[in-house]
């Protein structure tokens, strides 16, 4: 059993040993492999998936192998991958799709038992071979994967790849939200492999419509999306705002980059000093709010995504989710960096008017922080310089309060 996170292993030249006699065992000679996403939770776990390159009888394929290392050994799921073993360390390896906490993804991954999945769910008629082209939109080993399942000449669904435990709560917040009229995607199937299908929503997303040359949306359009929520959204579990993990998050970001310590405290010290007091809140909210999860048309919010998250919160969460996502766009050219920046001229205003500024500020450099995990999580070709750039843009938002 190893005694720490398995993060320097799994970052380093050593894995490819695990790597090659994992193949090994199924058959397979590893060729060539690169390490495609790194998921660390510094002093527990990590996880990590590999772009490899394969030989095996039948031929040569790219693959995507994953690993997951623990402090405390592997966990109860991790059996259902493969154990193997780097000195007094076990750590778990599959080979994509065969993710151990996502059951679904061994039939989501391919068309061809998508297309049953859908015909059997009675969401479209029988389909004739190849009528069901995928695209991968997320995949985030280990937790969830949502793939575009478009259908040839009919329509195109989206397939969230879920974990057991999650489920239930998952699909009952799309029905939830479907009987009060919010637009949130309409469930399409389910599947006792915790697949959830949804139907497409209308519109562009709002990620794509900020670069337009018209404003795609009004702040009070989306402050209005998430006030028509229902009053029963604030009885569901709550799920603790990006704030409450500042320490987690700046742990994170510092042991990618441990220039940043001393300035990554800085910042979490004033958060938390700034949100000691407030209570939870009790409003109904989205609890993942950004430009990714809206969609628009005509110049409205007509549909929002991921409501996985919804419960009670404080409306200055959400909409402090959207000013950190917003902020930290990355590789923008000047003329959508312009627009983006005259929508946030615009809206923060708006919401200064809602909820307290303060709030509203130190809560979005807490999602921001949050958000400096992921170019090194993605392994981005310049993801040290992208982190510190996120690093600035929360101690910008600290800096406005002081």
């Amino acid at each position: 059993m190893g005694d720490d996170d398995g993060a320097a292993l799994l970052a380093s030249q050593e894995v490819g040993e695990l790597l090659s006699a994992a193949v090994e065992h199924a058959g397979g000679h590893l060729v060539t492999w690169m390490l495609d996403h790194i998921d660390a939770n510094p002093q527990q776990s990590t996880t990590a998936t590999y772009s490899a390159v394969v030989d095996w009888a039948y031929g040569r394929r790219d693959e995507l192998l994953g690993v997951s290392a623990r402090v405390s050994g592997p966990s109860a799921s991790d059996s259902r991958a493969e154990i193997f073993a780097d000195g007094e360390r076990e750590v778990a390896v599959w080979l994509y799709p065969n993710d151990p906490d996502l059951p679904g993804l061994a039939r989501a991954a391919y068309p061809s038992s998508l297309a049953a999945v859908l015909t059997d769910a009675g969401a479209v008629g029988p389909l004739p071979p190849g009528a069901v082209e995928l695209t991968m939109i997320a995949y985030r080993p280990r937790r969830r994967a949502v793939l575009r399942a478009s259908v040839a000449g009919g329509p195109t669904f989206y397939v969230k790849v879920l974990r057991e435990r999650l489920f239930d709560e998952v699909r009952r917040r799309h029905e939830l939200l479907a009987s009060a009229g919010v637009p949130a995607p309409p469930v399409a199937a389910t599947t006792p492999d915790y697949l959830l299908v949804l139907a497409q929503l209308p519109g562009a997303p709002l990620a794509r419509a900020v670069f337009a040359d018209v404003p795609p949306c009004t702040a009070e359009d989306l402050i209005g999306v998430l006030d028509a929520m229902p009053t029963s959204v604030a009885r569901l579990s709550r799920r603790p705002p990006w704030s409450d993990a500042v320490d987690h998050y700046t742990a994170m970001v510092a042991a990618a980059v441990p220039a940043q310590e001393e300035r990554l405290q800085h910042i979490a010290g004033h958060i938390r000093a700034g949100l000691a007091n407030l209570p939870p809140g009790d409003e109904p909210t989205h609890g993942d709010f950004h430009e990714g999860q809206v969609h628009v048309a005509g110049g409205r919010v007509v549909g929002i995504l991921d409501v996985d998250t919804i419960g009670p919160g404080r409306r200055a969460d959400d909409l402090a989710c959207l000013i950190a996502h917003l902020s930290t766009i990355q590789r923008m050219n000047p003329a959508q960096a312009a627009r983006v920046h005259a929508l946030l001229r615009a809206w923060v205003p708006v919401f200064d008017a809602r909820v307290d500024p303060i709030e509203l500020r130190l809560r979005a450099a807490a999602v921001i922080v949050s958000l400096a995990t992921g170019p090194y999580r993605g392994q981005e070709p310049h993801w040290e310089r992208d982190t510190i750039a996120m690093v600035d843009a929360a101690e910008a938002l600290v800096r406005q309060v002081l």
